[in-house]
């Protein structure tokens, strides 16, 4: 029975995780990598735990009542946690395996001291690395200490952090075992960690070693400041050596203690430059054995190094495959596109397909390749141009890359060319009939989709929807939508550079497209004031809607119908998501809820619009824009023409109005028709995923989100699936949400971030982008999921980012701040249709300001202050 209770380290292969864990499977795999040093010692298997854990059946009584405590009742797990780590702890070892233990301690030499150190099978794992989760024992010495240590460690997959790690990860404290790596202890005149890729900015090419005296607890528990070594290429690029007063050494008859470091010492380094070298050397290997960058804990001893622990890891942003090796710059179009969540592989493939651009994945993320854009000076001058009046951040990190000069390669201007310079697309005339024309023409495309689609099943769906897809670009890059959308663009740009100019005015152009014709998604967000209108009146219905948690989706609709004025409320709603159902946030990932599918996501809005507005608000909001912006035209026209050459500017300033509120409304549209195509699609393909769940190919429809467009089809012909494939890819999914996508990658894994570089706010303001004039004053609502919107008015949004879906919002709000965001992005020019004060792309603003929180907005100069 031995053999199933313990093993040898240099038995244990790194697939063994189950066996020995994460820190036991990466240990045995170091000890097989030529050249690298780990400390001889022994597993105590995961089989082990398990027959503890088998000892006492109250256990299952015990974790049956920690899987129901919410994790964030923090007294609750403390309790519950620390009753089954004494439950743990008081258990006697059976003889048997205390028998097992005592031999292979007897192998290695009974009286030498040990670290016995915790390895549970969800830990130094590639998407999360539980990294100080359970717990460590230093120089422990003999067999009785050792037996009691190896029960502490089984205890501590019980540890108050460890239980709320793993609920926060979604992960089952029953599927998660623990090992136990008992070592035999070294004594290092040096040890630190060596991290492989730089653990801030992510590049892979730069590795940094952190040193200090003694063991590297002093290290990790914060004792001392480390040495920091640069190192790239093989050479230190950068080192700072830290005054360290203090060491952790280990005690004869076991334990540890602190001692101070002598005062000649404290600033000499901890290794050489040559040890760096050799160090970083023997990570390279390290990282190329497991195949990822990783996070290694080493020791010096006589000038030669041992390897104590080695996991990935698990922050770094991953790089999308280039298939070369040349440098690549990325460019996020979640950011663009304001969602800058994960997407599923079904979302990603879609988008690819209808995409006008190549799209590489990382991270669940999508991201285009800008290099050759860069490598041009015509090009280049264009893509900043246009991504820095967007996204000034983007616009500087760009810079920041062309300011290393042998990372972008230079070409002549005669290469592709980027996206067209501020004014530099053609001309067209300012006419109403031109938008009509564009919307009438996308209208029937769609129609014809939707009546062409309905008798596609099986492969052939899927080769229409190829055809259909090729419709789609060529909606999306038809010459006269690009030209009515550069229009709008263009003349928002000429009107806020040339007023401030002429008239010393800051974005006078939020004014001027108040109520703009044409916006469909402001329109949206003024259709649900409508809604709310026809169920005011109706206080069955209000209550009706306030207790419909507890209703599915699927029955609302007919449930809403059953009461007092509930058939109109119904009717309301229907022709609402006959018109928008297709939005949601995220759209443009597929595999997202859409409103028609989950119609109770509107309710919390609904709600809110009939507590906070009266009668008619719709029509009155939309009225009041178009006065404010006639007033403004007025003004602004007024002031120009009491200018030398007044008649000329004024006559030039009104030929921009004209084309502005012409054009600008269209912006939104585009999206629109997508989002249309999309739901079409979407329909169409989980009708298939049905047909397939009822030949019992899938176990449920939604499976089908965790395959690509291919894998579907080929699943579809075939009737056959990988169900392997679908669960590594749920579980990637899932770790891909603690992952923070960058606005620009390189290929070097650089996750580089732009500043906005100005000196024009009040110390301690939150610097982001204005994109909506004005000032406001109000309680910020920190809201990351529409469904939970309980908004007053007055109050300001506070959220990460904003597609069109969460402009019904808008209408009762009095400001907005986002993390993400540029001047033309969809949020953007909502809160400019709305009058609203709004500032974007402010790092961190859900986590910089508390929900409830007084701030000010300052729309037109772009910061955010925090109120006492």
């Amino acid at each position: 029975m031995s053999e199933r209770y313990v093993l040898d380290l240099r038995e244990v292969a790194e697939t063994q995780v189950a066996v020995v864990g994460g820190k036991g499977g990466h240990l045995g795999g170091l000890s097989r990598i030529e050249g690298i040093r780990v400390p001889d010692g022994f597993c105590v298997t995961t089989d082990a735990f398990r027959r503890i854990m088998a000892e006492v059946p109250s256990i299952d009584d015990q974790l049956d009542q920690l899987s129901c405590v919410n994790p964030d009742d923090r007294e609750a797990v403390r309790t519950l946690s620390a009753r089954i780590r004494r439950t743990i702890e008081g258990i006697a070892i059976p003889g048997d395996l205390r028998g097992a233990i005592t031999r292979a301690l007897g192998r290695h030499g009974e009286q030498a001291a040990y670290a016995v150190r915790s390895s549970a099978t969800a830990e130094d794992l590639p998407t999360a690395s539980f990294a100080g989760q359970q717990d460590t024992y230093l120089n422990v010495v003999g067999p009785t200490a050792i037996l009691q240590h190896i029960s502490r460690c089984w205890a501590s997959l019980f540890t108050e952090r460890a239980v709320t790690y793993r609920r926060r990860g979604g992960i089952d404290h029953r599927t998660v075992h623990m090992a136990v790596v008992v070592q035999r202890m070294v004594f290092p005149d040096a040890a630190g960690i060596l991290f492989t890729a730089d653990p801030v900015t992510g590049n892979r090419k730069v590795a940094t070693v952190d040193a200090g005296f003694g063991l590297g607890e002093a290290l990790v528990s914060g004792l001392v400041n480390p040495d920091v070594f640069t190192v790239r290429h093989g050479e230190i690029v950068a080192r700072t050596i830290a005054a360290k007063q203090r060491a952790v050494h280990a005690l004869p008859d076991g334990g540890t203690r602190e001692a101070a470091i002598d005062a000649r010492r404290q600033e000499q380094p901890a290794l050489t430059d040559a040890q760096v070298v050799r160090l970083v050397e023997l990570g390279r290997r390290i990282e190329a054995h497991f195949g990822r960058p990783h996070d290694i804990e080493w020791c010096l001893v006589d000038d030669d190094f041992q390897i104590v622990q080695s996991r990935p890891i698990t922050t770094l942003f991953p790089i999308p495959e280039s298939g070369d090796q040349e440098n690549h710059v990325y460019l996020s179009v979640g950011h663009q596109q304001m969602m800058t969540d994960p997407m599923k592989p079904l979302g990603i493939s879609v988008w690819q397909l209808t995409a006008m651009a190549p799209m590489h994945e990382a991270g669940g993320r999508l991201f285009v390749d800008a290099t050759r854009r860069l490598a041009s000076p015509a090009s280049r001058a264009a893509l900043l141009d246009v991504v820095g009046r967007g996204d000034p951040l983007i616009r500087d990190a760009l810079e920041t890359i062309l300011e290393r000069d042998d990372f972008v390669p230079s070409l002549p201007d005669a290469g592709p060319g980027g996206p067209p310079a501020r004014g530099a697309s053609a001309p067209i005339e300012t006419d109403p009939a031109i938008v009509t024309g564009l919307i009438e023409r996308s209208r029937t495309s769609i129609a014809a989709l939707e009546r062409d689609i309905r008798t596609k099943t099986g492969p052939a769906l899927f080769d229409f929807l190829r055809e259909a897809f090729e419709e789609h670009k060529r909606v999306l890059t038809d010459p006269l939508s690009m030209q009515a959308i550069m229009a709008g663009m263009e003349a928002t740009w000429w009107l806020n550079d040339t007023l401030r100019e002429w008239l010393g005015e800051k974005n006078a152009a939020d004014t001027l497209t108040l109520s703009a014709p044409d916006n469909v998604t402001s329109e949206m967000g003024l259709a649900l004031l409508d809604v709310a209108d026809v169920i005011r009146p109706h206080p069955e219905v209000v209550a009706f809607l306030r207790g419909v948690e507890s209703i599915e989706d699927d029955a609302f609709l007919d449930e809403l119908a059953k009461v007092a004025g509930g058939a109109e409320a119904r009717d309301a709603i229907e022709s609402y998501l006959d018109r928008y159902g297709m939005r949601c946030v995220g759209e443009i990932d597929i595999t997202r809820p859409r409103w028609r599918e989950r119609p109770t996501t509107l309710v919390p809005v609904i709600l809110d619009n009939v507590r906070n507005f009266e009668p008619g608000a719709a029509g009155r909001r939309f009225e009041q824009g178009r006065q404010k912006a006639r007033e403004k035209e007025r003004d602004v026209l007024s002031r120009l023409r009491a200018l030398p050459d007044g008649d000329r500017k004024a006559d030039e300033a009104k030929r921009m109005i004209d084309r502005v509120r012409t054009f600008i409304g269209y912006r939104e549209y585009p999206k629109y028709g997508i989002i249309s195509r999309y739901f079409v699609y979407k329909r169409a393909l989980l009708a298939e995923a049905e047909r397939l769940v009822e030949a019992g190919v899938l176990p449920e429809q939604e499976d089908i989100f965790y395959l690509t467009f291919q894998e579907l089809h080929d699943v579809v012909r075939s009737h056959q699936v990988d169900d392997r494939l679908i669960q590594r890819r749920k579980d990637a999914f899932r770790s891909y949400h603690a992952l923070t996508p960058p606005r620009v990658l390189t290929s070097d894994g650089e996750a580089v971030t732009g500043a906005y570089r100005r000196d024009d706010a009040p110390a301690g303001a939150l610097i982001g982008l204005p994109v909506s004039a004005g000032t406001i004053e109000g309680r910020a609502r920190v809201i990351l999921d529409m469904g939970e919107a309980d908004l007053e008015a007055g109050d300001i949004l506070v959220t990460a980012f904003t597609d069109p879906s969460w402009s019904p919002l808008f209408v009762g709000i009095a400001g907005l701040v986002t993390e993400v965001g540029g001047l033309m992005t969809h949020g953007a020019v909502i809160a400019r249709e709305y009058g609203l004060p709004a500032v974007v792309g402010v790092e961190r603003a859900t986590r910089l300001i508390r929900d409830g929180q007084r701030i000010r907005v300052h729309g037109t100069d772009g910061y955010v202050e925090i109120l006492p």
